[in-house]
């Protein structure tokens, strides 16, 4: 009989552990350096392509589904701030749960076998709440942010070496076994370091910290000209093919390639086409770069009030995963193809020296080849303008402008950065009503019932002081609410000229920022706010109804987010700086140093009757119809979970100015702010050329963001208490949940449409749905001349009747499918003289 040898349980443990960590890519620890030409691992070269995803602006249930977005989009690496004034919420008083939990984040990444950079800062910039750097700090004596003040360099060390031992006690460093192969100190400091007296020595000590924290991983400091070595100098910006770093020893690293840009309250949508970001990746990995991130590849979102001055509670970037978590295709899949292409270059790029050959006026090839034969080349055609035709080794190919090819083998194009063949995305919010928690899905369009708290217009409970003249907002509120009251009464004496004509008065209020509502005798009153050029500084008029005798002047001052970067960016003030009426018989009364009573915070905000646990604070007025237009409102409805398992975003469109939660959760700020219909906003984007944030907007005349993303893990599947706290009035029985859904996807493809005498392989159109879902009909197929985009494509001329029944064998109850433009499959013969091609647009079910 066979004897059946049984190990001991404490092996059999030992190597379940060990079979798991080196599956995932970290078995042991590893030795990380770097020469000119890359990070070094181990001895080996490699190649980093990474995803900027910050764990704050999204939420523990989305981290593994965007960390596995991002390697199955061909990434590597993740990258991260770390949220100061998020952890540390007190001098020594620290939070590490919920969004803000540091540790299983990086455990996250490194359960998916990813590499993770850690950009401690701990001044992070990122459109964040005061950069990240607490407000409490500004308040201890002797403090200047960012400069050689031993307050801040002590607080900002503190917390480093917190950040620094907390890794090492969970063995994250790749020193150690886990998957941090960088660190980051300071950020974008070489820009402001001429302002500050001392800003070059506090740069060299932030550098000389950070490497004394011995982390056994490399340190970076992005734009920053003359870190001191060991540290390496790195590259922001929308294109970084020509930085150089300042040592000839270290690697070109690309900390931050924005593919977006961020949104800010009354301004367009800024978009940067997938053809232009995959441009700047090609040519900077075509010109030596090894280490590249994409700030964001998921922007998320500004939960509660941590967005910077005026930015939006949305934080989306126009990145490649969007805020919901869904891929944004075709950039998602454009910039896949990108990395898969790269990735096959990695061991000859890192282990080679280029060399360069012009052909042409605006073209070029870097070409990459080793002793063992292996090769790969970069064509480029930085002509913005023109399509052209270059021979490289004898081979014709075809480069549109503004495009790289990139060749693994230096014979066939793998990828061109120009040309689109992954799929594009249909989405849209599909609205529900709101449903009372006790109802089911086919009662949803009852009346839902409401809670109502009207707040006191002006001071509520006690004063907490009262001065003669204006005071500064942040500087009295040290950023603990959004709102500040400033109150005042004025006599207005029967004799005046204006109340026998019965005309009012001008109320002219000069503001640092950010805005205001101003409420006379306890009605709100409608102005117009004037912001200077490129500041948060305003000028607030009103026409204002007075009566003879006392009026009461009610001015609630209002911060939207505090300022992320500058120098000295931590002194600019905020609140009123005059408050005048033009109209009186004696000219023009200036209450600018008038006694004025103030008040921080409101009282349903001080109470947190936003909290599950705190709702009986105040007493909460029943109705099915609650009022509209009242500003100064609170509203309360228990819900139920939408339906489905979509993401979820909260349609705000007919409400004003407010903040929102969800179960005390925080959804954030929302606004009604329009951009202007003159914000020069284009209908389709010239990918050519040199991008910037101004070049392809869109949404002019529209609301800057109208819906607001409440995460499905907030939910309970009933019972959901959602608070709404409106500043100026709106209509709350217009709110709705939308879920977030691909309706459609398409696919675009030509057959033979480069013209490359390399190409050996059939043109294909891929599709796939989001994970469970499948292909349920076909909307659109023509293989032939198709024209329009997806979501109106068109047959041509030329159109093959056997398109559909084909795409639909293929495809149909299948969640991905590939249909190749193939005589089997297409009639090829059709219209010998035009450029095929196969358009199609399914539905996913």
């Amino acid at each position: 009989m066979m004897r059946i040898k049984i190990l001991p349980v404490r092996l059999i443990v030992l190597f379940i552990f060990f079979s798991f960590c080196c599956f995932n890519s970290f078995c042991l620890a590893a030795n990380v350096t770097y020469d000119h030409r890359s990070l070094i691992i181990d001895g080996r070269r490699k190649l980093f392509l990474s995803a900027s995803i910050h764990y704050p602006r999204s939420v523990p249930a989305m981290w593994p589904e965007l960390i596995q977005a991002a390697k199955e989009g061909g990434l590597n690496t993740i990258e991260s701030y770390v949220f100061w004034s998020g952890h540390e919420l007190s001098p020594g008083k620290y939070y590490f749960e919920g969004r803000y939990d540091l540790v299983k984040f990086v455990k996250t990444v490194q359960q998916a076998g990813m590499y993770m950079i850690l950009r401690i800062g701990p001044f992070v910039a990122a459109e964040y709440n005061y950069g990240g750097v607490p407000v409490w700090l500004h308040y201890i004596p002797g403090t200047l942010f960012r400069s050689y003040s031993k307050p801040f360099m002590s607080y900002m060390q503190k917390f480093m070496t917190l950040i620094v031992d907390m890794m090492k006690k969970e063995k994250l460093f790749a020193s150690q076994g886990g998957p941090i192969i960088l660190a980051q100190v300071e950020n974008e400091y070489q820009w402001y370091e001429q302002f500050y007296k001392r800003g070059k020595e506090y740069a060299m000590w932030a550098a000389s910290m950070a490497v004394s924290q011995n982390t056994g991983v490399p340190w970076i400091m992005c734009q920053q000209y003359d870190a001191p070595d060991p540290v390496i100098d790195t590259c922001n910006s929308f294109y970084c093919d020509q930085f150089t770093p300042h040592s000839s020893k270290m690697p070109k690293i690309w900390t931050e390639n924005w593919p977006g840009w961020f949104k800010k309250f009354g301004a367009p949508d800024p978009h940067r086409p997938h053809q232009d970001v995959a441009f700047s990746v090609a040519r900077f990995i075509q010109k030596g770069g090894s280490v590249h991130n994409y700030y964001m590849y998921h922007g998320g979102t500004n939960f509660g009030r941590t967005s910077g001055d005026f930015v939006t509670t949305s934080y989306d970037y126009d990145a490649p995963i969007d805020e919901y978590g869904l891929p944004r295709n075709p950039k998602w899949g454009h910039l896949k193809e990108l990395h898969e292409a790269i990735m096959l270059c990695e061991d000859v790029l890192l282990n080679s020296d280029p060399i360069n050959l012009s052909l042409g006026p605006s073209q070029e090839a870097d070409v990459y080849a080793d002793s063992s034969g292996a090769c790969a080349a970069f064509l480029a055609n930085t002509d913005n303008a023109t399509d052209t035709t270059v021979v490289f080794r004898n081979v014709s190919y075809f480069l549109p402008a503004w495009s790289v090819s990139i060749l693994p083998d230096c014979k066939n194009v793998a990828f061109n950065t120009a040309k689109v063949s992954s799929q594009t995305s249909i989405i849209e919010m599909v609205p529900e009503y709101l449903q009372q928690s006790d109802s089911s899905a086919d009662e949803g369009s009852k009346a839902l019932q409401w809670d109502v708290f009207k707040e006191m217009t002006g001071i509520w409970g006690e004063a907490n002081f009262v001065k003669s003249g204006l005071v500064d907002h942040l500087n009295t509120t040290k950023d603990t609410t959004d709102y500040l009251w400033y109150t005042t009464s004025i006599i207005v004496n029967e004799d005046e000229e204006l109340l026998r004509t019965r005309s009012q008065p001008v109320l002219l209020i000069e503001s640092k920022g950010h805005t205001l509502h101003a409420f006379i005798n306890q009605e709100l009153v409608q102005g117009n706010s004037t912001y200077s050029t490129g500041t948060l500084v305003f000028s607030f008029t009103a026409l204002i109804p007075l009566k003879a005798g006392k009026n009461k002047i009610d001015l609630l001052s209002m911060t939207v987010g505090l300022p992320s970067a500058g120098p000295f960016y931590e002194w600019t003030g905020t609140g009123l700086t005059s408050v005048k009426i033009k109209g009186f018989n004696n000219g023009t009364l200036d209450l600018s140093s008038y006694n004025w009573t103030y008040k921080i915070g409101v009282q349903g905000e001080d109470l947190s009757i936003y909290n599950p646990d705190n709702l009986t604070n105040v007493n909460w007025t029943p109705t099915s119809e609650p009022p509209k237009n009242q500003p100064l409102t609170w509203y309360k409805a228990v819900v139920n979970e939408p339906v489905g398992d979509e993401p979820i975003g909260l349609d705000m469109l007919h409400m004003g100015k407010g903040q929102a939660w969800l179960n005390g959760e925080p959804i954030g700020r929302y606004w009604d702010k329009r951009s202007s219909i003159d914000d020069h906003c284009v209908q389709e984007c010239d990918y050519r050329g040199t991008f910037n944030q101004q070049k392809c907007l869109t949404g002019c005349g529209e609301p800057t963001q109208r819906w607001y993303h409440v995460p499905r893990s907030w939910f309970k599947p009933s019972g959901n208490v959602l608070v709404i706290f409106e500043e100026k009035g709106g209509d709350p029985t217009r709110i709705r949940f939308s879920r977030r859904n691909i309706s459609s996807i398409c696919g675009l493809v030509a057959a033979n449409e480069d013209g490359n005498e390399s190409s050996n392989s059939n043109a294909a159109v891929h599709l796939k749905c989001p994970k469970n879902r499948s292909i349920s009909t076909v909307k659109f197929a023509s293989f032939g001349t198709p024209t329009g985009k997806c979501g109106s494509f068109s047959m041509g001329d030329c159109h093959d009747p056997n398109s559909k029944p084909v795409v639909e064998k293929v495809c149909l109850n299948k969640n991905k499918c590939a249909i190749e433009l193939t005589e089997a499959n297409f009639n090829e013969g059709l219209c010998p003289d035009a450029t095929k091609k196969l358009a199609v647009e399914v539905m996913c079910s």
